[in-house]
């Protein structure tokens, strides 16, 4: 259970003062958006709601969180939050609203990936916790996708909990590596939590622990006869091959196999190439090579590249920390509310850097789609609704007016997950968000990372944006 305490001072300190205001139950609107791809990547794939989804479920302040927020105080000494107010916090029960870009989908900038809808001091509150789930495993997942888009169909398996940042960290990834496209984990863990399957061989220290490495391998091949996987480069790595055929050989005789061979250093092309070529001219064709050693989706192509014998990929490090981006630049912004009078008025953020400039407005995303692949994303107000052909103009240009390509199908991409605070969404497996993601991600495997995917905002927004921006502040 993630407490409602995983959040920062400023989103309870402005509950307090929404409630002191009598501002509290005013109905609000929020989108959570990121403004840039990351990895100079050309999509992402949205991750993170079922997370989410577990926290909204189980939302509720306990006695021991609300005794420390008593305890809290300003600076001249005065408790910070009155008792009132942590009474009502003691009662208070989700009642919002909330969509959301279903787990798997190709996303871009700008689109909320959630919407919420109700109370403003509820909406305010979940702020913290929705940015770092979605933040995070969006990132990870889309990282996923770029490693196992380069890996060309070849296995990978996600190995990063060593390097992970903390154990949630290292759940959080191995969650969204999976159905950003890996295999399995060898998060134990992980594996028990989401129904992920797990993968693993043995150390370094498994072979240092024995007289010798063929002694090491013969031991380890007693013990895991169906499920025998090698590391081979201890010491020296093409010997270490010449063991494993060894022991595989007296794993044949009893009924056993050897499954792979693990490389974890060195030249990785040349090693495997001369492994493969070991193997096989002793009768190990089904025998897999995996490879590790910080490996990402650049190196996985220069090994193709190279011709690299390598059958599964292990990537650890640079998947689960994100390490060439190790941020999603998302936002939760207030995009509408209720005045006294109960009329929506629209919100957004000024700012001299175009990107973050917020879009007001309640909105939905149309994906149109030719020949089942997408060919442009448009963002509407639903108070506005969208005709059947509607005038866009650019997101990331906000001049530019957009042609709508020729489309034969169409799909709001923000569905329904709560309302008033319960859930009404089928839970997914984490197959299908993984099969999802694969499906939407293929369009893009062959596109340039240059070629930007169009998205607009439909013309009745945009001109409300504009004017907005020319009367608020």
């Amino acid at each position: 259970m993630i407490s409602p305490l995983l959040t920062d001072l400023y989103q309870l300190t402005m509950a307090y003062g929404y409630w002191a205001l009598n501002m509290h139950e005013r109905e609000s609107v929020f989108h959570l958006i990121f403004r840039n791809q990351p990895f100079q990547s050309n999509y992402s794939v949205a991750c993170g709601l079922g997370t989410v989804i577990d926290f909204i479920q189980q939302w509720h302040i306990p006695a021991e969180d609300l005794q420390y927020l008593q305890g809290l105080s300003a600076p001249d000494g005065s408790p910070l939050f009155s008792i009132a107010f942590l009474d009502y916090l003691a009662a208070l029960r989700l009642t919002i609203d909330l969509d959301a870009i279903l787990e798997g989908t190709v996303v871009f900038p700008q689109e909320p990936l959630v919407q919420v809808r109700g109370p403003l001091l509820q909406c305010q509150l979940l702020e913290s916790t929705l940015l770092n789930s979605i933040n995070f495993q969006t990132l990870i997942a889309t990282k996923a996708a770029r490693v196992c888009q380069a890996a060309g169909g070849d296995a990978v398996i996600e190995f990063g909990l060593r390097r992970a940042q903390g154990p949630d960290g290292a759940l959080s990834a191995s969650r969204a590596a999976f159905i950003g496209g890996c295999t399995a984990t060898s998060n134990v863990l992980a594996g028990k939590n989401y129904g992920i399957p797990v993968s693993g061989t043995h150390a370094h220290s498994w072979v240092t622990a024995f007289s010798d490495e063929l002694a090491a391998f013969s031991a380890y091949a007693d013990v895991m006869p169906h499920q025998c996987v090698l590391l081979v480069d201890t010491y020296d790595t093409l010997q270490g091959v010449k063991n494993a055929i060894t022991v595989g050989q007296q794993l044949k005789k009893k009924g056993g196999v050897l499954r792979a061979i693990r490389l974890d250093s060195g030249d990785m092309a040349a090693l495997s190439i001369a492994a493969r070529d070991l193997l096989d001219a002793a009768g190990f064709y089904e025998t897999q090579i995996i490879a590790s050693n910080s490996l990402d989706e650049t190196i996985i192509q220069q090994l193709k590249e190279k011709g690299a014998k390598i059958s599964i990929w292990g990537v650890g490090t640079q998947l689960v920390t994100a390490y060439d981006h190790p941020a999603l630049d998302g936002v939760y912004k207030l995009s509408a509310l209720r005045d006294e009078e109960n009329n929506w008025v629209y919100k957004l953020k000024l700012s001299e850097e175009q990107v973050k400039i917020s879009n007001p407005g309640i909105h939905q995303v149309r994906r149109y789609w030719r020949n089942k692949q997408p060919v442009m994303d448009v963002m509407y107000d639903l108070e506005m609704d969208i005709v059947s052909k509607p005038d866009v103009v650019s997101v990331d240009q906000p001049h530019l007016e957009m042609q709508l390509p020729v489309f034969d199908e169409f799909t709001d991409l923000l569905q329904p997950i709560f309302r008033q605070g319960q859930l009404v969404h089928p839970v997914e497996s984490m197959q299908a968000m993984q099969e999802r993601a694969k499906r939407q991600v293929h369009p893009f495997i062959n596109q340039p990372e240059s070629a930007g995917y169009p998205v607009g905002l439909e013309s009745h927004l945009y001109q409300l944006k504009k004017e907005l921006m020319a009367n608020v502040g």
